[in-house]
């Protein structure tokens, strides 16, 4: 399959109000995304994993022992980070569903526990890359963050929520305040509803 851009899930300037611009939006999703989109399609012409699924491409071009990860692994996982990312905000006001409340504070004690780890793997990312909730292959929730493209998908792990940590994300909006993204994600951007669905 070839690599769309998908479009938007609201307008450019639908999350303004909540903390993130439309400047950062046309650069992010208009820019960046379709560079991914672009030099993936480029990258997978004429091999193997032309016609394949971006996660087949992702599961099967990730080297753990690499160094750093190749083109093609490269924006196929970063063209699938950002499908999930838009699709993990809302310009729309959405509680916590109960199930997922139950889930989280389970698993890390609280909501605002898991808040914390959350912000803390996102702040503690050096350099480019994401934080994550995932439900890992034994079923629990976990907290993770992954260097660059890198995704869960690579791990057997299905991504509940991501949070783009990569300086193209917040430095508009934030300049170099990555933690302060990272509480104004959580607090007015996330569709808990979306993360809900994943479980």
């Amino acid at each position: 399959m070839a690599f769309e851009l998908p479009d938007l899930p609201y307008a450019h300037d639908a999350l303004a109000g909540k903390g993130m611009s439309k400047e950062t939006l046309e650069y992010h999703h208009d820019i960046h995304h379709k560079a991914y989109v672009d030099n993936g399609n480029k990258a997978v012409a004429g091999t193997e994993w032309e016609g394949k699924s971006v996660e087949e491409i992702i599961k099967g071009t990730y080297d753990p022992n690499a160094v750093a990860q190749n083109g093609i692994f490269n924006n196929a996982s970063q063209f699938w980070n950002h499908n999930q990312f838009w699709e993990m905000m809302t310009p729309d006001t959405v509680g916590m569903p109960s199930e997922l409340e139950s889930a989280l504070t389970e698993s890390f004690g609280s909501v605002d526990a898991f808040k914390d780890a959350f912000k803390a793997a996102g702040a503690g990312q050096f350099g480019s890359g994401w934080c994550w909730l995932v439900k890992d292959t034994d079923g629990s929730l976990k907290v993770t963050k992954t260097e660059n493209g890198v995704n869960p998908l690579c791990f057997g792990q299905t991504a509940l929520l991501g949070c783009d940590v990569w300086e193209h994300s917040y430095y508009i909006d934030f300049r170099n305040k990555r933690p302060a993204y990272l509480d104004n994600f959580l607090e007015h951007l996330v569709n808990w509803e979306n993360v809900a669905s994943r479980m």
